[in-house]
């Protein structure tokens, strides 16, 4: 068995593997198509019979390689990437479910997921319905039926930065006999292992923290390998019967742990698409090098950011589980004890307008469509991000008219507060 490492090394050494003679640093596969010598040959590897690489759609090494990579960083037994964040999330789902199938989501998620779960899937016969996640169980559980597939939620909500009690969500999904999903993307595998606490599966979108420099969107879906397909038979046919469209193979019968990610990339990826480049992949690759030093001072410089924001006249509320007194504070704790993110929001006493007019009096931070890279951005979810939801669906995901996204970077935390403060002047 291979030694367990711990993150900082997996960051570095894991993935690729070179061998005499080859590159140190996991070269950029740029190719659609590879060779083979027979006909036999490429005619296994259309059957599922044996590992190798004929087309980038299905499998490339540097994808691969980045994958194996994020799969040992998570505990997880097998991974896929994909070209955005947004395209593990519909892949996750759209490998367990069908028209006539219900998943629960937490309500607090990114207003691109929220809208996937809500609109989107319904157009494919898939019904979702949204909890708060800060409800009892007793109540949380009134959401599930007998056609529900899955539960998601997200460790550290956009942007209302609210904690997942992972072990609550994991028990209610495992006592209805289906897998727990989590969106691990603002707390990275570097803060928390959402599998050590119950997750079946993870997301990511890799565009965020792991890429870093906002070079390449991407995602990423990995599987831990614990969720039981075969004792929840009836429930994913997928996974469980012959899948005629590959010769009938049965994918927990013939790949295992590995049964949900194989049929993800082999029937999924094959009829949909939606890779993500070996460029990219590369460029990801190179992110994740430096992630948990990146991740380090995130979370230093937004706890600094916080205390400023939190203690200033014009400042009405911030939301950071890294202060004392949040009121996912004891969440963290438990299950990011190291740092959450570097993320954080706040509201400004005042308003919709007072928090227009101090975004754009911003110098260093800019306002930008993105979060969580090397640079402090700064956006508005009102008016960005959840502009598509209502009053009563902002609210449900945490979100209030006057409410700051605030990405904190890698700068010196000090250039970053006299900015805040010339731009709260004014207000």
């Amino acid at each position: 068995m291979e030694k367990t490492y711990r993150p900082d090394t997996i960051c570095v050494q894991a993935g690729w593997k070179p061998k005499k003679g080859e590159p140190r640093v996991l070269p950029i596969y740029q190719s659609t198509t590879f060779k083979y010598d027979t006909t036999d040959e490429m005619g296994r590897l259309f059957a599922l019979e044996d590992e190798g690489y004929f087309y980038t759609r299905l499998q490339n090494p540097t994808n691969d390689a980045v994958a194996e990579k994020i799969a040992r960083l998570e505990g997880g037994v097998a991974a896929m990437l994909t070209a955005s964040g947004q395209a593990a999330n519909f892949y996750t789902i759209a490998n367990l479910c069908q028209a006539g199938d219900h998943i629960v989501c937490s309500a607090k998620v990114y207003g691109g997921t929220f809208n996937l779960y809500a609109a989107t899937i319904k157009k494919l016969g898939i019904d979702c319905t949204f909890v708060d996640p800060d409800d009892p169980a007793e109540k949380i559980e009134q959401a599930f039926n007998e056609n529900t597939k899955a539960v998601i939620g997200e460790t550290i909500a956009n942007p209302a930065l609210t904690v997942l009690d992972i072990e609550k969500f994991a028990g209610l999904a495992h006592k209805h006999g289906v897998p727990l999903i989590v969106d691990n993307t603002f707390a990275t595998p570097v803060n928390c292992r959402p599998f050590e606490f119950g997750a079946d599966i993870v997301t990511h979108s890799t565009t965020k923290y792991m890429d870093g420099h906002a070079m390449a969107v991407g995602g990423c879906i990995v599987d831990s390998g614990n969720f039981d397909w075969e004792a929840h038979a009836e429930k994913f046919p997928g996974l469980t019967t012959p899948d005629e469209t590959y010769h009938g193979v049965v994918y927990t019968k013939q790949f295992g742990k590995k049964a949900f990610i194989t049929k993800a990339t082999a029937q999924l990826m094959r009829d949909l698409g939606s890779i993500q480049s070996p460029m990219n992949a590369f460029l990801l690759n190179v992110g994740l090098e430096t992630l948990p030093l990146r991740m380090e001072k995130h979370c230093s410089n937004a706890r600094k950011v916080a205390e400023f924001l939190k203690s200033h006249e014009k400042v009405e509320f911030v939301n950071c589980a890294m202060l004392e007194g949040d009121p996912y504070y004891e969440l963290a704790q438990k299950y990011m004890p190291n740092g959450t993110c570097g993320v954080i929001s706040f509201g400004l006493k005042g308003t919709r307008e007072d928090a227009v007019r101090f975004m754009d009096s911003l110098k260093l931070c800019a306002i930008v469509t993105h979060v969580a890279d090397a640079r402090t951005c700064v956006l508005h979810p009102a008016s960005h991000t959840h502009r598509q939801m209502n009053d009563e669906q902002l609210r449900e995901a945490g979100v209030t008219p006057g409410m700051i996204r605030l990405s904190v970077g890698i700068e010196h935390p000090q250039d970053l507060i006299e900015d805040l403060e010339q731009a709260l002047l004014q207000v």
